[in-house]
């Protein structure tokens, strides 16, 4: 079961990796890459959904609540409400601010109050919510998006809070993630047999083929399985709630994972060298 996992079993390492982007709009992205390893691959996934820096309302103090909904439900809608965040990166953590509490650089204010004062009824959305700083605000798909419910309101009953914005990633809260999925697919043919036992009774029938596999070649239902087959495309799709561009969403997750590897590097040869004068210690001992 192991070896149907991995991808390039007996073959050298890929000289260049290739990507061609295949759709981009507002909030969606398809690529694919090819002359990669699965595991690169995955990795590019996970780090898109957990560490890709975002804004998002992290504590609310309520005011006036006389809704039908406690403080808790309405707080946990704001705390899920997507933000705009381009501007996230020039923003601190606040476990890295050296303010008492709560400044400028580390987080944003956001205001709500409303109140029903007619016999209708008042729908209170995330476009109500009035923010500090213009570049965070909640996003809108345009000017006749009423937003987000967050709480409906009847004659007499008011809502009336405040936000403090913060800067996180996604592994602390999934508020903070810039995705609402990552797609992933490869090998729509199946000639590397990853679905061959991960069916009831037709394989075929509940495993159709995907779009993808019109970039492919068919099988050869007669051909023998090759051992030393790859993988050459991984497709890869990243839909986001808004609160980024999809391919700023690709691009940011790409220069975490080289700092992540360049830490690692650095890790490594500081470590091989106090190894190598340990050694030569011991030859000049002995």
């Amino acid at each position: 079961m192991t070896d149907n996992f991995n991808s390039n079993r007996g073959a050298s390492l890929p000289a260049e990796l290739e990507v061609r982007v295949r759709s981009l709009g507002k909030n969606y992205i398809d690529f694919v890459l090819s002359n990669v390893d699965l595991s690169v691959a995955n990795t590019l996934r996970r780090v898109m959904i957990a560490e890709v820096p975002t804004m998002a309302i992290d504590m609310v103090e309520f005011f006036e609540n006389s809704s039908v909904l406690a403080d808790e439900f309405i707080a946990h809608r704001l705390g899920l409400i997507p933000l705009t965040s381009e501007k996230a990166k020039d923003f601190k953590y606040t476990r890295d601010c050296t303010c008492a509490q709560n400044c400028q650089y580390c987080s944003v204010e956001i205001s709500l109050h409303a109140k029903c004062t007619d016999d209708g009824t008042l729908s209170v959305t995330s476009r109500d919510l009035v923010s500090s700083n213009p570049d965070v605000v909640p996003v809108l798909e345009d000017s006749e998006d009423r937003g987000i419910l967050i709480a409906k309101l009847r004659k007499g009953q008011e809502l009336k809070l405040q936000c403090v914005v913060k800067k996180g990633i996604a592994k602390e809260h999934a508020k903070w993630s810039p995705v609402s999925v990552v797609e992933f697919e490869y090998d729509p043919y199946n000639k590397l047999r990853h679905t061959d036992y991960w069916f009831e009774k037709d394989r075929d029938a509940e495993w159709p083929l995907s779009k993808n596999a019109e970039e492919e070649e068919p099988i050869d239902p007669n051909q023998k399985y090759d051992f030393n087959g790859t993988i050459k495309h991984i497709y890869m799709g990243v839909e986001t709630k808004g609160s980024l561009p999809p391919e700023s969403v690709v691009s940011i997750a790409t220069k975490l994972i080289q700092e992540k590897l360049g830490t690692l590097q650095i890790s490594i040869e500081e470590e091989s060298k106090l190894l190598d004068g340990d050694n030569n210690v011991a030859a000049n001992w002995y």
